[in-house]
């Protein structure tokens, strides 16, 4: 048993002369791994312990048990590829070291591989931003994976000499870059009401913009030329949408580079933007179970009118019902009496 042992296992040595207790490494798809108290083989067989203990009561001999062990590991290794490739000491030591250069105030997260980092960064309008930088094994050697929730690709330069504090203030330039283009959606979103997205992220260029009436204009800004006549397409029902169509083509040559996309685009259109407050002023009522729930229509719409022209709607009396055109549940409109 121990010839075969030690042929199949050369760095599995016994521990004492009656060749009770071993300790040593055993080699696994190219990977060693020390087997007692060692933390990467805990890691491997974190989910397989109870399987272990099976094959340790079950195995007749040392030799077959190893061999058991050594088939746990294989499956262990195909469910934590990461596992395959440890970066040496050097890699640890080179990570604090550039952690402390570049600031630990810096860092938001690292996960127990020490793989993944999360940096947050501040543009020169005080928002924040974070930067996610995936760390390979032969960190500096080898350029990281950099990933950040921009509009444009995130191009960073790294060599074998770069560190993180430098790739950081590249972000940092890159950043500023944008920060007008993010200017410029602040200004939409602050101040007017956004249909879509509703959740609008820093990558986002478009804006779906209301407009009123049941009309909105879909914008999209280009990153690298924020203040440029955006792409415009407008949204609603074709009487309503020619009119703005036309004054859009007439009085573009007015648009001016150096005013804000917001300000342009009220001259052009010849128009007041509802503000965000404005779906919070709505006149459309669900009947149940909720009577005074609102939905965002602009309060300034003839909507009872607009509900009577509909063929799905009934009146009774100075009733109106039908369905709200933003959120198409049941709502009610109660008439004016017409003067005589």
């Amino acid at each position: 048993m121990e010839n075969s042992l030690v042929k199949d296992n050369p760095l599995f040595l016994p521990l004492n002369k009656d060749k009770t207790v071993y300790d040593g490494f055993i080699t696994v798809q190219v990977t060693s791994l020390l087997l007692h108290c060692c933390w990467q083989l805990r890691h491997l067989l974190r989910g397989y312990e109870h399987i272990v203990k099976q094959r340790l009561q079950q195995s007749a001999d040392l030799v077959s048990f190893i061999l058991e062990l050594k088939t746990v590991l294989e499956v262990g290794l195909k469910s934590h590829p990461e596992c395959r490739s440890i970066p040496p000491p050097q890699y640890y030591s080179q990570l604090i070291s550039e952690m402390e250069t570049l600031g630990w105030d810096k860092l938001l997260f690292i996960d127990t591989q020490f793989r993944t980092l999360r940096l947050k960064a501040e543009d020169s309008s005080a928002r924040q931003h974070i930067l996610t930088i995936k760390l390979k094994s032969k960190h500096p050697a080898e350029a990281p994976e950099c990933s950040a929730d921009l509009p444009v690709p995130l191009a960073l330069t790294w060599t074998a000499q770069s560190t993180l504090e430098q790739i950081h203030s590249q972000f940092l330039l890159c950043l500023q870059s944008l920060a007008e283009f993010w200017d410029v959606l602040d200004e939409i979103d602050t101040k007017t009401w956004i249909l879509e997205p509703e959740k609008p992220s820093r990558s986002d260029t478009m804006r779906r913009i209301a407009i009123g009436n049941n009309v909105s204009i879909k914008v999209e800004v280009d990153p690298r030329h924020p203040k440029m006549l955006p792409e415009c397409c407008l949204l609603g029902a074709e009487h309503v949408v020619t009119p703005l169509r036309n004054k859009l083509n007439a009085n573009m040559h007015l648009w001016n580079p150096d005013s804000s996309v917001l300000h342009n685009l009220r001259d052009v259109l010849e128009i007041e933007f509802p503000s965000p407050a404005t779906h919070e002023k709505s006149v459309c009522h669900t009947v149940a179970p909720f009577p005074f729930q609102t939905c965002p229509f602009p309060s300034r719409l003839p909507l009872g009118a607009w509900l009577r022209a509909l063929p799905t709607s009934r009146q009774s009396f100075s009733i109106v019902f039908g369905e709200c055109p933003y959120c198409s549940k049941p709502i009610t409109v109660k008439m004016a009496a017409q003067k005589s």
